[in-house]
């Protein structure tokens, strides 16, 4: 490797090798938008204004006008930005008059001149998710414009919303503690709320461009997403509604508890990384046997059939539910920390059982918030998996007394073996 230093930076210094480095991923980034510039104006069999070539030239430049602008002076930065700028705006200037007034290609060409620039100057990771995001936006032209077509005034007023509540309303809420036990922090409340809506808008969105034709299967993961509780009580009403069906459904119960396994993985791993050190293996026996059970039904079935009933979506976003998730979460979090106080173990395990009755996110979050601070992280751990058992039973309570017959004993045999599976974690996490 060579070692001769071309480029002084803060950090260190920027070797020949690195420099040919950044040049290659750079004359990279130029070629794929290049290419899907080229393509896409070659299946529009229109006229080719920046291509493969043009692309990978404007990002090399970029990369080469910030290399000078280091060594000497930055205004030659500015003035190769300028060029293009200029260049671009005499292209856009002749085909507008030509009547084609699109100007994607042309923003696309400025913006990889400037992602040319920042590879030089070390943002690699920045840049290439930059160019991933670019790519997908300049690929999806065609069903972009199809989807705000199907787009309704009401779920474009959602999607206001939630941008409003998210960008305007969050970042200004408080970030400090209050209330009894000093537990209540309004910023992670605001965060959980936005999380809680976000899910349930992103859910409809996909739900709706989609599609349901795509099996009972993609609808109970969509729906495990935000609550397998309540894709057992849809698909257990419908099971009656087509007997048939109830292995299928089975399937999608099963789908959609695994999804809830995931969640919890990933709602301990954002609020208390600690907590999986031993949490890890009883999760994923349930997890390995959540997804065992319904990898065996999928097996089972005799043949492949579709969903043929439409899902209502009902709202794109619930922003009352998710407001009350919020408050329920900081009960939850004020209950939590006072059993812990009053009762110690015996009150947290009682209060996580019930409180997973409806839901077993709310507890999740609390414990893991806890655990290890004002909480022994043992009784938290154990907290999550007694949450995760009762909340199987709600689901076996729900599929039995709105189940179809045939549903009723899958749910009973597999989320038995779930159950099952719940307790060997528990007494493993304890041994």
């Amino acid at each position: 490797m060579d070692t001769n230093f071309i480029i002084p930076i803060e950090n260190g210094q920027l070797t020949e090798f690195d420099f040919l480095i950044r040049m290659l991923v750079t004359a990279g980034i130029g070629f794929v938008l290049g290419l899907e510039r080229e393509y896409s104006q070659y299946s529009e069999k229109g006229e080719i204004f920046a291509g493969l070539r043009t692309f990978t030239l404007v990002a090399l430049l970029g990369f080469l006008t910030a290399y000078l602008g280091i060594t000497f002076t930055y205004w030659i930065f500015i003035a190769g930005f300028l060029g293009v700028v200029t260049i671009v705006a005499i292209s856009y200037w002749v085909t507008s008059n030509e009547g084609n007034i699109g100007s994607t290609t042309e923003f696309a060409i400025i913006f990889t001149f400037l992602l040319g620039g920042l590879v030089l100057v070390g943002s690699i990771n920045l840049s290439l998710a930059l160019t991933v995001i670019t790519l997908v936006l300049l690929s999806l032209k065609l069903r972009l414009k199809s989807m705000i077509g199907q787009l309704t005034q009401k779920e474009l007023f959602a999607f206001v919303r939630f941008v409003v509540i998210a960008l305007l309303i969050l970042p200004f809420l408080p970030d400090s503690y209050y209330g009894p036990y000093e537990v209540i922090n309004p910023r992670e409340v605001g965060w959980i709320i936005v999380l809680t809506s976000g899910i349930g808008f992103v859910g409809y969105i996909l739900m709706k461009f989609l599609g349901t034709d795509r099996g009972i299967l993609l609808t109970s993961i969509l729906g495990g997403l935000v609550s397998s509780t309540l894709v057992t009580f849809t698909f257990s009403k419908k099971s009656k509604e087509i007997p048939e069906l109830s292995q299928n459904y089975a399937v999608g119960i099963f789908a959609a508890a695994t999804i809830m396994v995931l969640r919890i993985f990933l709602l301990v791993f954002i609020f208390n990384k600690a907590m999986l050190v031993e949490l890890t293996i009883p999760l994923l026996i349930i997890l390995l046997t959540t997804f065992g059970i319904a990898l065996y039904f999928y097996n089972k079935q005799f043949e492949k059939q579709h969903a043929v009933d439409k899902i209502v979506l009902g709202d794109p976003l619930n922003i009352k539910n998710a407001v009350f998730f919020g408050i329920f979460y900081m009960g939850i979090l004020l209950l939590v920390s006072y059993a812990n106080q009053a009762y110690g173990t015996k009150g947290i395990y009682v209060l996580s059982t019930i409180s997973a009755l409806t839901d077993i996110d709310a507890i999740a979050i609390s414990v893991s918030k806890l655990g290890g601070t004002t909480m022994n992280l043992l009784i938290a751990q154990n907290a999550i998996l007694l949450a995760t058992l009762s909340n199987t039973v709600v689901k076996i309570g729900i599929a039995v007394f709105t189940g179809s017959r045939q549903l009723k004993k899958y749910v009973l045999i597999g989320y038995g073996f779930i159950f099952i599976a719940g307790i060997i974690g528990f007494l493993v996490l304890n041994a």
